[in-house]
C-alpha cells in the first residue's frame, strides 16, 4: 500500500479516536478534539497531493478518500448534534447528500468509471473541515477563556455554529448536485 493510501487509512482510524477524545469527560477535550481533527484534515490535503505528485492515485484511493472524509465529517455532526450545536435537518441533508454521492460512485465503479471528486467536492470538504475546527475552537475558547465567555450565554455559540454549518451544508448539496449531474453524463442508470 502506496503512501497516500495509507495517509487515507489513518485518517479512517483517526475518526473514532476524534469523537472519543470529543465526548469523553477530558479537561480541555475540545482543544485536543481539535488538534486530532486538524491531523486526520492534513492526512486529506497529503493524501491527494502526493499521490498526484508522484503517480501514486489508484483506484482504492479514490474511492476511499471520499469515504474517510465522509466519516470524519460525519463523527463532527453527530457530536455537534448531540451536543445541540446544530439542527438535525442538516445532518440530514449533509448525510444524504454523502449516500447520494457514494451510491452513484457505487454504480460508475460497477460500470468500470471512477468519477473523481470535483472542485465543488473540494470546496465542500475543505469549508467542512475548517468549520468544524472552528466551532471546536470556539468552543474550548468559551469553556476555558474568561474573554470568549460572552459567546457562550443564550444561543449565541449555536447560532455561530449553526451558521457555519449551513454554509457547508449548501455547499455539499451543490457540490452533490454537480456530481450528479457529471456522473448522469459518464454512467448508464438504466443498465442492468
Amino acid at each position: 500500500m502506496n503512501l497516500p493510501n495509507q495517509l487515507t487509512v489513518l485518517r479512517i482510524a483517526l475518526s473514532p479516536v476524534f469523537l472519543l477524545v470529543l465526548l469523553l469527560p477530558l479537561e480541555h477535550s475540545y482543544f485536543w478534539a481539535a488538534a486530532v481533527f486538524a491531523i486526520a484534515s492534513i492526512t486529506d490535503f497529503l493524501d491527494g497531493h502526493l499521490a498526484r505528485k508522484y503517480r501514486q492515485v489508484t483506484t482504492f484511493g479514490k474511492l476511499t478518500d471520499p469515504v474517510a472524509d465522509k466519516l470524519l465529517t460525519t463523527a463532527a455532526l453527530l457530536a455537534f448534534l448531540h451536543f445541540g450545536w446544530c439542527d438535525v435537518w442538516l445532518v440530514l441533508l449533509v448525510l444524504a447528500r454523502e449516500f447520494l454521492v457514494t451510491s452513484v460512485r457505487m454504480v460508475a465503479s460497477a460500470q468500470g468509471a471512477v468519477i473523481p471528486a470535483n472542485i465543488w467536492g473540494k470546496v465542500k470538504t475543505a469549508s467542512q473541515m475548517v468549520s468544524i475546527l472552528l466551532i471546536l475552537l470556539l468552543a474550548e475558547a468559551i469553556q476555558s477563556l474568561d474573554i470568549f465567555v460572552w459567546l457562550g450565554e443564550g444561543t449565541r455559540f449555536v447560532w455561530v455554529s449553526e451558521i457555519l454549518l449551513w454554509i457547508t451544508a449548501i455547499l455539499a448539496t451543490i457540490s452533490g448536485a454537480v456530481y450528479v449531474i457529471d456522473a448522469a453524463k459518464r454512467i448508464d442508470f438504466n443498465r442492468k
